[in-house]
């Protein structure tokens, strides 16, 4: 062995005798929380082995900094899709994301069978203006295979300057070839709550996502609609919401409550175990509500869709949700970088576990699409479930109907007016 290999495998060898001691402390430490007392000394050693052959033998000279950062992301995606090391850029995105305003295309993804998975494109944003939609999968960016890439790497990839490009390769149900969309990146200023009055007493209020500004917003907006008639109804709309902050959705959740079980969780520490209560006070005076869901309402959207659903608050209605049901933790390593690592698991009232399985309505819509015929005697077609582009409570200039404008929204009206006919009976 060559002086400069002997002196890298010491080198090494002192790397990983540290993070032996490190991981010792942390493993006594640990014991009383159920952690294995045993270290890996052999894994340690092939690991140590594998991190020497790569410097000796790799077909271009590797940054130490380079290896172990791949190696602590490699840790953390073989955990589960949501867990994931978070660099500089990944660190600043992540504490901007919940303010509201951050760049991109406006798409919330995850990873499935080593594609990029769509869990819902926000509202108003670059992708859902080109058309993407919830359960697509991306398998190429800029015609590079997503294979291969961490959930990390393809999200950077997807970042870029506002007013530049990027096209995306996507597979869609019920598609028999691959689509090709390009989509022109821009700063994404997210609305989280959006609202109008539909109909004389019946109020609509869509949350695209939720920030820790959701709730307050929310109940400003109820009470703004209040001050112009008594509200009879509420829908509210959750589809492809793709989730946010825990406390948004259970501020959310709390405020259409009176008392009882919003949402728990449950997790190996006992610092990752909570549960949600209800507050006194019902901002809607116990009007009946719909919650529109759809299979991109995900995370806090399920909190929110579950806890009114198990409470008897609210009619969900719809199609089958998401179904992430886990809680991710950001826990800082460093001023600037820091690990998101899934600690709990979350459950709505009842003990239904939302992940995988999802919620599921209890009023469940088919995908139509209401259009008119030719010969003016209207006519309903399979297709897209669309989400109203604007919701400023005006017909367009052709007198579309809210049937036309928004399917779902139009049945969600109709059962608010028929539990009203029903409750004064």
């Amino acid at each position: 062995m060559s002086k400069s290999c002997r002196t890298g495998y010491a080198l090494v060898v002192g790397l990983v005798v540290g993070v032996m001691l490190s991981v010792s402390v942390a493993v006594y430490a640990d014991r009383g929380n159920g952690a294995n007392s045993a270290l890996p000394i052999e894994d340690l050693q092939r690991f140590t082995d594998v991190y020497m052959r790569i410097k000796r033998n790799f077909v271009t000279e590797v940054e130490d900094k380079d290896l172990l950062d791949n190696a602590i992301q490699g840790m953390l995606s073989g955990l589960d899709e949501h867990s994931a090391y978070l660099d500089e850029q990944d660190f600043e995105d992540m504490q901007v994301g919940t303010s509201g305003e951050f760049g991109g295309l406006g798409i919330e993804v995850g990873m499935e069978d080593g594609f990029v998975k769509v869990i819902a494109p926000i509202d108003d944003t670059p992708a859902s203006r080109a058309g993407i939609e919830a359960g697509d999968l991306i398998v190429r960016l800029d015609g590079e295979s997503v294979q291969g890439m961490s959930l990390s790497d393809a999200v950077a990839t997807m970042r870029g300057e506002k007013g530049s490009d990027i096209t995306l390769t996507v597979l869609r149900e019920g598609k028999d070839t691959p689509m090709e969309i390009t989509i022109t990146r821009d700063v994404i200023q997210v609305q989280s709550v959006r609202s109008e009055v539909v109909e004389d007493g019946y109020g609509y209020i869509r949350i695209s996502n939720f920030q820790q500004r959701t709730a307050r917003d929310l109940v400003r907006t109820v009470e703004e609609m209040q001050e112009e008639g008594e509200l009879k109804g509420l829908i509210l709309d959750l589809r492809n919401n793709p989730g946010g902050i825990l406390n948004g959705a259970v501020g959310v959740s709390d405020a259409f409550l009176e008392e009882g079980l919003i949402v728990y969780t449950e997790g190996r520490r006992e610092d990752s175990q909570f549960r949600y209560r209800a507050s006194p006070g019902d901002v809607l005076n116990g009007a009946p509500m719909v919650v529109l869901v759809n299979r991109g309402s995900a995370s806090a959207s399920e909190i929110v869709a579950g806890a009114l659903q198990d409470n008897k608050r609210a009619v969900v209605m719809g199609q089958n949700t998401f179904g992430k049901g886990s809680v991710q933790t950001i826990l800082p390593l460093t001023e600037s970088t820091g690990i998101k690592l899934t600690t709990a698991r979350y459950f709505t009232p009842k003990g239904r576990a939302i992940n995988s399985d999802g919620i599921e309505p209890d009023i469940r819509l088919q995908q139509l699409v209401v259009q008119r015929s030719d010969d003016d005697n209207g006519g309903v077609r399979l297709g897209r479930d669309g989400l109203p582009e604007a919701v400023d409570g005006d017909d367009d200039d052709n007198g579309e109907t809210l049937a036309e404008r928004d399917y779902g929204m139009n049945e969600a009206l109709n059962l608010l007016k028929g539990l009203n006919f029903y409750n004064r009976r």
